[in-house]
């Protein structure tokens, strides 16, 4: 059964109980997005639910609600799937500012730090479970808990988990969980693995379509350069002289980005990068920095093309355009959020016209192509990370020959995570 209707209104009429409706309230969540306002009446209802949105339409909101409020009634335990680490991070921020004044405890089972204080809160006993799912196998492998006690799962962005290898996780720990049980399933696209992964694992759910899959947000002001690759950087140089908002950059490989962000700061521009070389707390650190100002500029690979909610995001620029269509739909949404205007840049080199007119297929619309304006001279492009006989060093100096991709169980960014 698919919904997809107007909506207006506010979050008292959705059968949201007082005590929680409070909590929205003080914490300025004032109207429902599309996508919270037709999907949770039938969550609250405990019925199996896929909602497909673009990104940046309050889909946290959406599942967490009727998650912490269905917890608080009938107990047990909610399990939250996320793609990368910082997804879950932002995730378990929200849910927090719910679930925390309702006593509910939550923890975060990702990659990248420790897992003694994860262990901890498992043993002292958690109500909501926010993980990758590499970390998760790792846990449960280990014999640290089980999910017997789950009620409620929630797969978001479920799309991006397959896209990066993490289906073999997935339905391992979907079989793991009581048969007895509510499933949410948020992404943006649902191609056939998906599709077929619900119609396994959910019961009669109810279909919430706000937005066609592969929809760009309307405010999104759109337009591609044609530039060879040895003018990219006279071309980010002038743009960004011109630009003055905040910029989030986006490049093909982890490589590029550093040396793009460090290309930037010798044009005396605050800019940091952001990549799956970065330790954790590294991240946290550039990503907390751009929404506080302290950067102006964040160069990212796909890892940021998904579920980083900053508001106030000037100007989306792909230095690179994505390996797969869809992650453009993504990468331009961190722009023009929450009702606000926003513009996304795009260089293409002369061979990639095959993979502009993709991206108008997916967007079912033309992107304007600019004439390049004059140029001034290329600055220099940083030097490249020091390497070896074996490739880029690692950050401690010491490099390693490439294995070739993680194990299935690993806690990081999946199967491709080595290309990010």
């Amino acid at each position: 059964m698919t919904q997809n209707q107007p909506t207006s209104g506010n979050f008292d009429e959705l059968g949201i109980a007082p005590t929680i409706l409070a909590i929205l309230t003080q914490h300025k969540f004032l109207a429902p997005t599309p996508i919270q306002r037709q999907a949770i009446p039938p969550a609250i209802e405990g019925k199996d639910v896929i909602g497909i949105a673009q990104t940046g339409t309050g889909k946290t909101l959406a599942f967490g609600v009727p998650m912490l409020q269905r917890l608080g009634i009938n107990g047990g335990q909610g399990l939250v799937l996320a793609p990368t680490r910082e997804l879950a991070l932002q995730i378990h921020e929200t849910l927090q500012k719910i679930g925390g004044s309702l006593g509910l405890k939550m923890a975060v089972l990702i990659g990248g730090v420790p897992p003694d204080r994860q262990i901890r809160a498992l043993r002292q006993g958690v109500h909501v479970i926010i993980a990758t799912p590499g970390r998760l196998v790792d846990h449960l492998q280990q014999k640290i808990f089980n999910l017997n006690n789950v009620k409620v799962v929630v797969l978001d962005e479920a799309d991006r988990m397959f896209d990066i290898g993490f289906a073999p996780q997935i339905e391992r720990i979907l079989k793991m969980v009581p048969r007895v049980r509510q499933t949410m399933l948020f992404s943006a696209t649902m191609p056939g693995p998906i599709a077929h992964l619900a119609a396994q694992y959910m019961q009669l759910p109810l279909r919430i379509e706000v937005a066609p899959a592969g929809t760009a947000a309307a405010q999104v002001e759109q337009e591609v350069f044609i530039v060879s690759k040895e003018m990219k950087l006279s071309l980010l140089h002038k743009i960004l002289t011109e630009t003055h908002g905040a910029t989030l950059v986006f490049t093909r490989t982890k490589f590029a980005a550093k040396r793009v962000a460090a290309t930037i700061r010798r044009m005396n521009q605050s800019a940091v990068e952001m990549h799956s070389n970065r330790s954790l707390a590294q991240r946290r650190e550039a990503l907390d920095g751009f929404k506080n100002g302290k950067y102006r500029i964040l160069v990212a690979t796909d890892i940021a093309a998904r579920g980083i909610d900053v508001t106030g995001i000037a100007l989306v620029l792909n230095f690179d355009l994505p390996d797969d269509s869809g992650d453009y739909v993504h990468r331009i949404g961190r722009t023009g959020r929450a009702g606000r205007s926003g513009k996304a840049i795009s260089f293409a080199t002369p061979d990639q016209r095959n993979d502009i007119r993709s991206i108008e297929k997916l967007l079912r619309k033309t992107l304007p192509i600019v004439a390049l304006p004059v140029l001034p001279a290329a600055p220099p492009l940083a030097p490249a990370p020091p390497t070896n006989s074996f490739g880029p060093a690692t950050q401690m100096g010491v490099s390693r020959p490439f294995r070739g991709p993680p194990r299935s169980g690993h806690s990081g960014q999946g199967g491709r995570r080595f290309h990010r």
